[in-house]
């Protein structure tokens, strides 16, 4: 059942629909204004990674991790920095300090109560 998308050229409104039979004759309308007025458009899609294609990418362990590595404070802030430096942005200093402080063991305050946590425990 592949999924058809348009963008409406009098209102300009971009459309999906689910198409159940490939092969059925299919005529599209806007559901804004009511156009049939569409012109189709190049469909996104998605990628999933694997847990370890994702650990890979952020420079997370390289087999299963242990309950270790998320206990371990020197591993805080890794996937942080990341993201900034994918988004081109600077990471701004006290959260670069508490990173860094995190790295040489020292948890931060808002963080002491979670050191004895379990990662795979559910919290509310």
């Amino acid at each position: 059942m592949p999924i058809y998308e348009f963008v409406c050229r009098n209102c300009h409104k971009r459309l999906s629909f689910l198409v159940r039979d490939a092969s059925a004759r299919f005529a599209p309308s806007c559901s804004v204004c009511g156009s049939a007025d569409l012109s189709r458009v190049i469909s996104g899609f998605s990628y999933h990674k694997s847990q370890t294609t994702a650990w890979e990418d952020s420079d997370g362990p390289a087999g299963s991790p242990g309950e270790h590595y998320y206990r371990n404070p020197r591993n805080i802030g890794r996937w942080v920095e990341k993201k900034f430096q994918d988004m081109g942005q600077e990471l701004p200093s006290p959260i670069q300090e508490k990173i860094r402080a995190a790295r040489e063991g020292v948890l931060p305050e808002s963080l002491k109560d979670l050191e004895s946590a379990s990662p795979t425990a559910a919290y509310d």
